[in-house]
């Protein structure tokens, strides 16, 4: 290595060994309130609550609202593709720009993806123009989500993570859960999904281009217990992306985090097209995508309680965790199974009657929404705690956070394709599950090597 490599990344580790342990005096009155990181934490869950949490609400629906899910998964598939790679670089860019600049960026891709949207709904041939749309989106939203682990994370005191971590994901969830009941009560007596839904949709999206701007600068900003936030900027690109040779080669646990990482949006194309989708008409899916993602709001906030649960030890907590997350992924997947068991791709014709609300046997399918959302919310809190857990450091976090991002889209871009091209659901359903058990059998040595009761300033600085 250089010199000036050397010393380059020398002075950014004593700038943080010596910063994050200064204590500071936090601010008074509506400025202390303003740069509370509580507030700022919600500031953050706004945001995604109007860019990924409406996104949300659409994709959830199944096909994007959509009759023929064809394109939607299409679309999908181009989206997490570009997620996977930006997502892998996306943390040596917000450590270049700041990762507020890199928040603000990665709003900019929703609004078009749902504007896609509305375009096929008037014009039935714009199904490239929503491809292209999803392509633009991954792009965008793999520097929000790194800005978004990165800020949150470090806002947090060792012993709040867990419970930031629910704060955030309650608020974004209810994104898609105000998505969902619009969506739900402007298309209670319609087959599909009408444009005022979709321009609904977008200015909320819209919106959430704007809060970024009003959020504090981390730089100034105070945790809880006096210590600041401190954000080494880098000077050069050469730095940032040995930066994330650093970060594995010192920290070579969280590979053993890739494969949760990977399944994290894996198992939503079953829920949301294979069985949202293909069971169910508009009506029917529009309340199964509101009890869906008002579950996760629940489901975050009893997992970020247990996490956060400071009469256990740190590891103690974590295994509890992972106890949780088993229980729920053999729940879920056998009372799935026992539904997939009874159709394929070939006994539901695209223009088949699906099931509704007032039919007999949807108040059992439900339930399994109301489960799935559960199961989901709690996965994607652990998995956030475990990398909270490995450090505090802003520029380490955000670039764990773009590994975490970039193998979820991985995952979700390989399996969005698998689907579009009409593989038997019966096959996408098995793969889910047998990820999710894969993903925490290996997750084991890390939990047990790796979480300590507390993060070590050998675990801080790149």
């Amino acid at each position: 290595m250089s010199p000036e490599l050397l010393e380059e990344k020398g002075d950014s580790a004593a700038t943080i060994d010596s910063a994050s342990h200064e204590s500071s005096q936090r601010p008074k009155g509506l400025r202390g309130v303003y740069y509370h990181p509580v507030t700022q934490a919600m500031m953050l869950g706004f945001t995604c609550f109007l860019c990924p949490g409406i996104y949300n609400a659409l994709t959830g629906l199944g096909g994007g609202g959509q009759v023929d899910a064809t394109t939607s998964a299409n679309s999908l598939s181009a989206l997490y593709a570009t997620l996977a790679f930006f997502a892998f670089f996306a943390g040596a860019l917000s450590n270049m720009i700041g990762p507020k600049r890199t928040l603000l960026l990665g709003t900019l891709g929703y609004a078009l993806y749902i504007g896609s949207y509305l375009a096929i709904n008037i014009h039935p041939g714009a199904g490239d123009f929503v491809v292209a749309s999803g392509a633009f989106l991954g792009a965008t939203a793999a520097l929000l989500w790194t800005a978004q682990g990165s800020l949150l994370l470090s806002y947090a005191t060792e012993a709040q993570k867990g419970v930031y971590i629910c704060i955030f994901w309650a608020i974004f969830s209810l994104g898609a859960v105000v998505g969902s009941a619009v969506s739900f009560g402007q298309n209670f007596h319609l087959t599909v999904l009408g444009n005022g839904t979709y321009v609904g949709l977008l200015i909320l999206a819209l919106l959430g281009v704007t809060v970024p701007l009003f959020m504090a600068d981390p730089q100034r900003m105070v945790r809880t217990d006096g210590t600041k936030i401190v954000i080494a900027r880098q000077s050069t690109w050469r730095t940032e992306f040995y930066g994330l040779w650093i970060a594995l080669r010192t920290d070579l646990m969280v590979v053993l985090l890739f494969p949760m990482f990977f399944a994290s949006n894996y198992f939503q194309t079953w829920q949301f097209n294979d069985y949202n989708s293909a069971l169910f008409n508009i009506r029917a899916r529009s309340l199964n995508n509101f009890v869906y993602w008002t579950s996760q709001i629940v489901g975050s906030g009893a997992i970020g309680l247990v996490l956060d649960q400071h009469r256990f030890r740190r590891r103690t907590r974590a295994f509890i965790g992972w106890f949780i997350l088993l229980g729920g992924a053999f729940t879920v997947h056998i009372w799935g199974y026992f539904y997939q068991r009874t159709y394929t791709r070939e006994s539901i014709p695209p223009n088949a009657q699906k099931m509704d609300i007032y039919d007999r046997e949807f108040p059992a399918h439900v339930w399994l929404m109301i489960l799935y959302g559960l199961f989901d919310a709690m996965w994607q809190a652990m998995t956030m705690w475990l990398i909270g857990a490995m450090s505090n450091d802003t520029n380490k976090l955000a670039i764990f956070s773009g590994f975490y991002h970039s193998m979820q889209a991985a995952g979700a871009a390989g399996v969005w394709r698998l689907d579009a091209v009409g593989t038997p659901y019966m096959t996408i359903f098995v793969s889910t599950w047998c990820l999710v058990a894969a993903a925490l059998i290996l997750v084991l040595p890390m939990i047990y090597y790796r979480i300590k009761d507390h993060t070590t300033m050998e675990d801080e600085a790149l």
